[in-house]
């Protein structure tokens, strides 16, 4: 599990990465207001056509290439940086459309979307791995090599929660799944309290059977 960058583009985010944008979507797409325009999961993506703005195709920036100089992102003037049609934007869950639920940090979407177990475990994974700052639609090429190697972290716990879930923490369960973890100087530049948050998700990882290597100099 190394520092590697999680996504290039700017549409690549913290809950596309674990796999919470999907349910978001469903959410509003079940909507009775997006049933009743035609609008589906779909149309709350900023990866596809269809929802999204097409002048900037959802990335809510827009590149100008400089013949001598580095090129400048501007703002998308269609969207402005918003990244999806009006029509999308109109749909609200909870007072808040998909552009603001995107701006909402993990902790403050873990109450938000605390009706709705099936996004919120998948949030509160990144927020026991110190990640609660992060905003839901965040780039990833702004995420430090620590926060990407976090990230990924808490893309493995899932399916590790689900495991204990399952019984599979068990002894006996433990002999189903063998994954050895490297982690590579993870506590560097974290907070006392960081740490403390990482050694509790090594421990999650241990109970649902994995096994841990660490090359780090805080003992």
């Amino acid at each position: 599990v190394d520092q590697s960058p999680v996504g290039r583009t700017p549409r690549a985010n913290p809950v596309t990465y674990i796999k919470a944008f999907d349910g978001i979507r469903e959410l509003f797409a079940s909507l009775p207001e997006a049933q009743k325009r035609g609008l589906t999961a779909g149309h709350f993506s900023f990866n596809v056509p269809g929802g999204r703005c097409e002048v900037c195709q959802g990335d809510g920036t827009v590149t100008v290439e400089m013949q001598f100089l580095a090129d400048v992102e501007l703002i998308c003037e269609e969207c402005k940086g918003k990244r999806f049609k009006p029509q999308v934007l109109e749909i609200r869950y909870r007072g808040k459309n998909i552009h603001e639920v995107l701006n909402l940090t993990v902790k403050e979407a873990l109450q938000f979307f605390a009706g709705a177990p099936k996004i919120a475990d998948k949030l509160r994974v990144l927020d026991e791995v110190g990640l609660g700052y992060l905003r839901l639609g965040q780039s990833a090429t702004t995420l430090s090599g620590g926060e990407a190697q976090r990230m990924k972290l808490a893309a493995h716990l899932q399916p590790a929660a689900r495991a204990a879930v399952r019984g599979l923490g068990t002894p006996a369960g433990r002999r189903l799944i063998r994954t050895l973890y490297i982690f590579d100087e993870p506590t560097t530049g974290l907070h006392f309290d960081d740490v403390r948050k990482l050694l509790a998700a090594f421990r999650r990882l241990i109970e649902a059977g994995g096994s841990i290597l660490i090359i780090e100099h805080n003992l």
